[in-house]
């Protein structure tokens, strides 16, 4: 089995703290998708005979699409791929973009999950962020889904932000709570180079949280979902029973995918491949026959690290007699060696031989990482 991800990278506005490769202007919106079914066609060997389980629409804003767009690149899907009767089909959708009318335009196609980029329910944040909706729009839109007939809604929130407090966090996370959604994404801000908000950082203008009040508002979200039943299967990722987010899970199991449009990243189990992070060249190589992307060929110490880096974000944690089959046995005493001292250190913890990170190691899981990775 394997995934497949089509980026969309149209936005109407930016957001502050956004780096994915997006854009607001629209009017290539055609030419884009007619070079989607394109890369579609090109690309149909580059996961064998694999059928494929699951389909993500991620960017950008793949809600700023019309029906009409999703047909078209469902069509080309299906033209080229084997889908799977059963597999998870993904929208990302922003709430102001989400009307009854939208979705019963989009009634006849295959989704069957949406995730929606709520972020916070404070208003105020919400402004702070810059994003386009209010807290009342992204209830509403909770609600347009579910009587379309969604059952498997997801959505994202944030923490960390400036100037947030242990208090607003709270109520935005009983509100989520509230709606009786089926999975939640939370993601401590990043300051990312290059993004509006890293320079507002940069100039003075805001200030970030401090790692107190962060390890607070995580400790908060841990307990706040766990008590309302949420599973903490992976580093930000929370679900009721059976709604784990298969799409993601699938790229920290390891599984192959195949990404189409521009930036859009592809794992065929021995390498990466990426797109070029620019619309028009995009299009334009695609309609020469020719994708424009780079290659990573990925040694036996990059898939090391990288199984490190996903494995251990996941609560099934690794194995620990995993690295020896997989690597080799000075891999293995390497990682066993490395593992001992977390272990002592309270930061890792075993348990049916697996290795899984504490509920402390869980918050500086990326120093985690570092020490045990070669």
């Amino acid at each position: 089995m394997a995934g497949l991800y089509i980026h969309i990278p149209f936005c109407a506005t930016k957001c502050i703290y956004c780096d994915f490769y997006s854009r607001t202007d629209l009017h290539l919106t055609p030419a884009y998708i007619d070079a989607l079914t394109r890369e579609l066609e090109l690309r149909r060997s580059y996961l064998g005979n694999e059928s494929i389980a699951t389909v993500y629409f991620g960017g950008g804003t793949p809600s700023t699409l019309q029906a009409a767009d999703f047909d078209t690149v469902f069509t080309a899907i299906h033209r080229h791929y084997e889908v799977r009767a059963d597999a998870e089909i993904t929208l990302e959708a922003n709430p102001d973009d989400i009307s009854a009318d939208y979705l019963r335009s989009l009634s006849h196609l295959p989704f069957n999950r949406i995730s929606l980029g709520v972020q916070s329910f404070d208003d105020g944040e919400l402004r702070m962020l810059r994003r386009r909706h209010t807290a009342m729009q992204a209830l509403q839109a909770i609600d347009c889904c579910r009587d379309s007939g969604f059952t498997n809604i997801s959505i994202d929130l944030m923490y960390g932000l400036p100037s947030q407090t242990l208090e607003s966090w709270e109520r935005s996370l009983a509100q989520a709570i509230a709606t009786g959604v089926e999975h939640i994404s939370a993601y401590h801000l990043t300051y990312e180079r290059g993004t509006e908000l890293y320079r507002q950082k940069h100039d003075g203008i805001v200030v970030s949280a401090s790692e107190t009040m962060s390890e607070s508002q995580f400790r908060k979200l841990r307990t706040m979902l766990a008590e309302a039943g949420y599973e903490h299967y992976e580093i930000s990722n929370f679900c009721r029973d059976g709604f784990h987010s298969r799409h993601n899970s699938s790229y920290w199991d390891g599984t192959p995918y195949l990404g189409i449009g521009a930036a859009a990243h592809s794992y065929d189990g021995s390498s990466r491949q990426w797109n070029v992070a620019s619309t028009e060249k995009y299009i334009a190589a695609i309609r020469s026959g020719k994708p424009d992307f780079e290659r990573e060929t990925l040694s036996v110490k990059d898939s090391y690290n990288e199984y490190i880096i996903t494995r251990l974000r996941t609560a099934k944690g690794v194995a620990a007699d995993e690295i020896g089959e997989k690597f080799s046995a000075e891999y293995a005493e390497y990682f066993s060696a490395a593992v001992k001292r977390l272990i002592d250190n309270g930061l890792l913890v075993e348990q049916a031989q697996r290795i899984r990170l504490s509920p402390t190691g869980l918050f500086i899981s990326d120093s985690i990482f570092r020490e045990i990775m070669r």
